[in-house]
């Protein structure tokens, strides 16, 4: 498997939730760029989040979110030697 643009739009877009709280959603306006709302829309047929235009995670989105931010977290950290 490969990185390709799409998928890094996606996980750049569940990157962006905040998982502290489950009544926090979001937004992707009409004037936001293509890719975004290509994304957003992908990731709806992928039952991730629960509008077309982002809305909230799902219950396996909110599974996948975690995991990407989980794994940012883990390759942002700077080494100590």
């Amino acid at each position: 498997m490969s990185l390709t643009p799409e998928l890094v739009a996606e996980l750049e877009i569940l990157a962006l939730f905040n998982l502290d709280s489950s009544q926090e959603g979001l937004k992707i306006h009409q004037t936001a760029a293509p890719k975004a709302i290509a994304a957003a829309k992908r990731l709806y047929d992928k039952e991730l989040i629960d509008q077309p235009d982002g809305g909230y995670l799902t219950s396996l989105g909110r599974d996948a979110a975690q995991n990407i931010q989980i794994l940012l977290t883990i390759l942002n950290v700077e080494e100590t030697a």
